[in-house]
């Protein structure tokens, strides 16, 4: 397959950023385009320089890209932490996304990303949800919002948001279902073996 044909998802990293909000979907959205190529995607990350973060629980990652050197990308997925908070605030950043919205086709976030996407005005008269903690401020951040408190995750078309954490792992099962097939994202879940049984 041409260099060309390849269509690509982002995963964003940042200093903050939740573990399991970028790993989750990772392991999920790797599995598949690395087990399955025929359906002719790849995921990558990247980082505002393209250097190392360090992750909410201490974990270091590094971005295989800097904002600048980042290939076109048909998904981008933002992920959550309270590396969001500063974000927020940080007017290069809410721009950076803002650009991005204008240039790929399919937004998403995992838990607090919603807010990211909130500030950056990608979410109004939307529905969206967030991790059960900060509904209120993405309520805040922006009033038009339609919450749904109760949705792992929420497709609203070319904005897919997801509930905290976790709940990551669904969105990412229901991007490879939508953007392949149901058959096939039941093929990932099985290899990453998830099938949530709490024990608690």
């Amino acid at each position: 397959m041409a260099d060309s044909d390849v269509r690509r998802i982002g995963i964003v990293l940042f200093d903050g950023v939740e573990e399991l909000d970028a790993v989750g979907p990772w392991d999920v959205l790797a599995c598949w385009t690395q087990q399955f190529d025929e359906d002719g995607w790849e995921v990558t990350t990247l980082s505002r320089d393209g250097g190392p973060v360090t992750a909410a629980k201490g974990l270091q990652f590094t971005a295989a890209h800097s904002f600048a050197d980042a290939p076109a990308f048909d998904v981008l997925l933002h992920p959550g932490g309270r590396g969001t908070r500063p974000q927020l605030r940080d007017e290069a950043h809410l721009d950076w996304v803002r650009t991005q919205r204008r240039s790929v086709p399919l937004m998403t976030s995992v838990c607090t990303g919603a807010l990211v996407y909130a500030a950056a005005g990608l979410l109004a008269g939307r529905p969206a949800t967030t991790h059960w903690g900060s509904l209120d401020l993405l309520a805040e951040l922006d009033p038009t919002i339609e919450l749904r408190p109760d949705d792992r995750f929420v497709d609203d078309g070319d904005v897919v948001t997801s509930a905290g954490v976790s709940a990551g792992i669904d969105m990412a099962l229901h991007l490879v279902a939508r953007l392949s097939s149901v058959d096939r994202a039941r093929q990932v879940r099985r290899h990453v073996q998830y099938d949530p049984e709490p024990p608690v």
